[in-house]
Parts: C-alpha cells; structure tokens; sequence
C-alpha cells in the first residue's frame, strides 16, 4: 500500500506579516537603546541613552522626542488605531514635560521609559485578534505635526531653563 505522506503547509505568515515583523523587531531595538541600553548590575533593569540625551540641553530633548516620534509614525503605517496612537503619543508628552526639570527630568526618564511602554503598546495591539480601525491620513499627519511641533516646543523651553539656571549661578556668584 502506497502511503503519500501529507505535504508540508506554506507558512500562513504574509511576506507583509514577515515585513511587519521585522520592523516591530527594529522599532524594539531602537526603544531598547533608548530606555534600556545597559543593564544595572545584579538588577534586571536597563538604563539606557535617552536620559543622556535630555542633558544635551534643548538639542538631546529634540533629538530623544523625534525619535519617539518616529516609533508613533511607523506604529501609525502598520495601521494603528486613533486611540492607540493617542496612548502612545500621551506617554511622549508627558517624558517630554517631565524632561523639562532639569535633573529630575533626567532621573524620571530613566522610571518612565516613553519608548518602552510605547512598544508594549504596538505589540500587544498587533498581537491582539481584536480589529480596529486604522487611523485616517490627516489625524496622522496633525498628529506627528503637532508632535513634533511639542518636541521643537519643550526642547526651546528645557534649553531655556538651563540657560536661565546658567544666569541665575553666573549673577550669584558674580555677584
């Protein structure tokens, strides 16, 4: 008797699901670059550069936010919805106005991890088998305008800060 051994099923993955995949593996990189870079020896908790680009007074907070924008904007391209965009977006503002303190700015940054959560969020949305609808063109280009207009804004204000804390030793010691 003559057995035919079933054939092997193709993937139910999509090139697209493979494509997707790949760049959610990439956005995690660049969020654990950003809040978990190097671990705290005999911890499981990483700290990572984002904290030390907010002591780059304005231009780190910039660069830090834009990047965090950028993982908002790839999260809105795989289709996300208004809702969850708007999560993700909250947990930027609030890094960002945190970030204005200097300092304690800083050390929240390292707590907070904006980018992290935010990519808790993306993946448990793609993970979840709940449709939703994607969020249209113009929310998400208002969106990421009004972002990154946030980001320009708390970044001319932290430098602002500092450059006033600069004044302020420079009269008292001066003085």
């Amino acid at each position: 008797m003559n057995h035919i051994l079933p054939m092997a099923k193709p993937s139910p993955t999509t090139p697209g699901d493979r494509s997707q995949a790949a760049k959610v593996r990439q956005l995690r990189k660049i969020s654990d670059l950003l809040d978990n870079a190097v671990r705290v020896p005999g911890t499981s908790y990483g700290v990572g550069i984002d904290p030390l680009l907010g002591l780059i007074p304005g231009g780190g907070d910039f660069l830090g936010g834009l990047i965090s924008v950028y993982i908002v904007f790839s999260a809105a391209m795989m289709g996300l919805p208004r809702e969850t965009l708007m999560r993700m977006s909250s947990n930027i503002v609030f890094d960002s106005l945190a970030g204005i303190v200097p300092v304690f700015g800083d050390l929240f940054d390292v707590a907070w991890k904006a980018n992290s959560k935010n990519m808790d969020i993306l993946e448990a949305h793609l993970e979840s088998p709940k449709v939703s609808k994607s969020a249209d063109r113009w929310f998400i280009f208002l969106l990421l305008c009004g972002l990154i207009l946030f980001v320009i804004i708390i970044a001319t204000l932290g430098f602002l800060v500092i450059s006033l804390f600069v004044h302020i030793l420079q009269f008292i010691v001066s003085g």
